[in-house]
């Protein structure tokens, strides 16, 4: 009798472990590590990861985030990202958010060193062209409506019809989203301002990289007050950081009438509210918290997410990945007639009758190549690979001596 106890006390016993171990698992804290390629605090494409890590740590209990800044050539030329990697996982990091393109090929290298951890590479394609590692996955945000938003915002404000575009390095994604603001312009000058579209001005200066480097890039400051001096009175932004927010609040309150649209961050207008006419912002914590949650439930799988605007709730932290917020700077009536170019955007995206796709022929790149035949709708693909700079824009489409 005591002997039948006791195993059927060991089988009670056993039985529960798997559940026990479980619960411990689950306990336990979860880390992760965030590595930025610009300051945490920089108004812009750094922080806006930043802060999405902090809203992780509000929203999953038993979270901790552990981050890294300015990895890059310039600021940590003997940190290549193998290096903060091993330091992050050796503080118990189970995922590594790596926050920039800088980080592509680098990302896919490292990643197979430790194939317990989960990578996340944000804006990479990887997961979809087919060369991640088993535990990379790709995310990114749908910011091309965010800048269709920037360049509408900029027609219905401009008083010279010249706009000028601060882009940062060339490559696939800042061609697109270049491209992006291009079409949200033409079309809300063309619509709502009654004008010719080839009347347009819309020049891109790339400064060769995501942000200033002294030495290395074009200085943005300097390339915002040409913008200005050669008569644009808005100056898109599609670097990490606030030059040309800063500038254009400058200049606006010495009397001139400018505005500029930063990028990346929502809390950007604050720099110069007078002078904003608003910000297209990522807004990248429901996206790692469903990632992370993911991890925990033992559901992950890599994919490429090409995370879409919330269209019902725009600027709802808890579900969009992409918003856009006004700026003091935008008018009254340009702010309804605004308003009225996002709801035909939400309904075009949502495949609704009447909606508006700006990505439909017939449209030509740069040197007039046709890209879209006409009533041709631009696949994910051809949009993500845009090689071009589109027709109407000035500006340089490939990198000098490409």
């Amino acid at each position: 009798m005591f002997r039948f106890r006791y195993v059927l006390i060991l089988v009670l016993v056993v039985g529960l472990l798997p559940i026990a171990a479980t619960s411990v698992a689950q306990d336990e804290e979860f880390v992760f590590g965030l590595v930025m390629v610009g300051p945490h605090d920089d108004r812009g494409w750094s922080q806006a990861h930043y802060e999405a890590g902090l809203y992780v740590e509000e929203n999953i209990p038993g979270t901790k985030m552990i981050w890294v800044e300015s990895i890059n050539p310039a600021d940590s030329p003997d940190r290549p990202l193998e290096l903060v990697v091993e330091d992050l996982v050796d503080q118990g990091a189970k995922l590594i958010i790596a926050n920039s393109d800088e980080y592509k090929n680098d990302v896919n290298a490292v990643a197979p060193l430790y194939p317990d951890v989960t990578f996340l590479h944000v804006s990479g394609d990887a997961v979809l062209t087919g060369d991640a590692p088993p535990n990379v996955t790709n995310i990114m945000g749908e910011m091309e409506y965010g800048k269709m938003m920037a360049g509408c915002a900029a027609a219905l404000t401009t008083q010279t019809g010249k706009i000028s575009y601060l882009g940062p390095l060339i490559n696939d994604e800042t061609r697109r989203l270049a491209a992006s603001a291009y079409l949200g312009a033409k079309y809300c000058y063309e619509n709502y301002r009654g004008m010719s579209g080839a009347d347009l001005g819309f020049e891109v200066v790339w400064i060769g990289f995501w942000f200033n480097i002294p030495g290395f890039t074009l200085d943005p400051t300097e390339v915002v007050n040409d913008f200005f001096n050669g008569g644009a009175d808005v100056v898109i932004s599609g670097i990490d950081t606030t030059e040309a927010i800063v500038v254009a609040g400058q200049r606006s309150r010495e009397g001139e009438a400018v505005w500029a649209i930063p990028y990346d961050f929502q809390g950007a207008c604050d720099e110069a509210p007078e002078a904003c006419l608003g910000v297209p912002y990522f807004n990248w914590g429901p996206a790692y918290v469903d990632l992370i949650q993911s991890i925990l439930d033992g559901t992950f799988a890599p994919s490429w997410d090409w995370n879409a605007p919330d269209w019902s709730d725009l600027n709802n932290p808890d579900t969009t990945a992409v918003g856009f917020v006004k700026g003091a700077g935008l008018s009254e009536e340009a702010s309804a007639q605004l308003d009225e170019f996002i709801a035909a955007l939400a309904a075009g995206s949502q495949g609704e009758e009447g909606g508006l796709n700006l990505w439909v022929g017939p449209l030509n790149l740069q040197d007039g190549t046709a890209y879209l035949a006409e009533g041709e709708v631009a696949t994910a693909e051809q949009i993500w690979y845009l090689p071009q700079l589109l027709e109407g824009m000035v500006g340089d489409s490939v990198p000098a001596g490409s």
